[in-house]
């Protein structure tokens, strides 16, 4: 009898445990759902942002000279200089040599420049070439103003580009300069000076570009050609830069000896009027012209 109570005491607490083990959150096989011994689970993560309500509690150290220095970035080497294309087989140079210039770089009345300098500055070959004409006279003069004579002292070289380029207004002419002398460029032609009608103004050099021609044609010689473009090649480095294709050009379209247009005429000089010497006659009457004869001799 007790032994059956036993019994079923026994079943009853087995199935107690059996239902309380089944109470508890199950896992993967083998893999414990309890912490583990001295650890506390992590809390569940929250949706909610908490903004700082202050500075941080540890300052950010400021930079120290050395961690700025460290953090430059090097320097590079020199900028390597790349010379200027070559634009031509002809090399130039500016035809004022050793001195301070300034020129204009607009059409006035002629397509040429006046380069300003001081007097005596060297006024040199702008390329190789032989040199055409040398005038060592200054013979303009205020009362005539012949076109001819208003550059006064100068030198004409046609250059190895085929190009003529005259250098004006010279105070003289180098030794050894004369028609159909070799020079080359940088090669001394004379001084800058005021001769011709400049003999008013500051020294500078009457400088043009233009084609040969002969002396009868005078304002071709005196610029047909706008140098100021080349000029500023030839001084800021770019020495290959050349007037010939321009100056080419011009010349077919207007022909080797096109016709003067622009001050062209020089100043007539007032001739005085020649007083008619009385003829005598025959008789004591003066006879002048017949309208002022004496009353009663016409």
């Amino acid at each position: 009898m007790r032994s059956g109570h036993l019994g079923r005491w026994a079943a009853v607490m087995g199935a107690v445990l059996l239902a309380a083990g089944c109470s508890q959150a199950t896992g993967l096989a083998g893999v414990s759902v309890q912490s583990p011994a001295g650890l506390r689970p992590s809390a569940a993560p929250s949706s909610t942002v908490v903004a700082s309500t202050g500075p941080a509690t540890s300052a950010t150290p400021s930079p120290t000279a050395e961690h700025q220095a460290a953090e430059q970035p090097p320097k590079g080497d020199d900028p390597v200089r790349v010379p200027p294309p070559k634009l031509s087989k002809y090399e130039y140079a500016f035809p004022v040599k050793g001195c301070r210039t300034t020129y204009q770089r607009q059409l006035l009345v002629l397509p040429k420049t006046t380069i300003w300098a001081q007097q005596g500055c060297a006024f040199v070959a702008p390329i190789g070439g032989v040199v055409d004409e040398v005038n060592v006279q200054n013979k303009w003069r205020p009362a005539t103003d012949n076109g001819a004579d208003r550059e006064g002292r100068f030198v004409t070289i046609i250059g190895d580009d085929g190009v003529r380029y005259l250098g004006g207004h010279l105070d003289s002419i180098a030794d050894g300069i004369k028609p159909g002398v070799r020079v080359n460029a940088g090669q001394l032609l004379g001084r800058v000076g005021k001769s011709g009608n400049a003999r008013d103004t500051g020294a500078n050099l009457y400088f043009a570009i233009s084609w040969k021609t002969g002396p009868a044609f005078w304002w071709v010689r005196r610029g047909m050609v706008k140098p100021w473009d080349y000029l500023d090649a030839w001084q800021s480095g770019n020495r290959t830069y050349s007037p010939r294709d321009e100056t080419l050009a011009l010349r077919g379209k207007l022909g080797e000896t096109p016709r003067c247009a622009v001050q062209c005429s020089s100043k007539k000089t007032p001739q005085a009027q020649k007083t008619k010497r009385p003829k005598r006659d025959s008789g004591t009457t003066v006879t002048v012209t017949p309208s002022i004869a004496p009353f009663g001799q016409q």
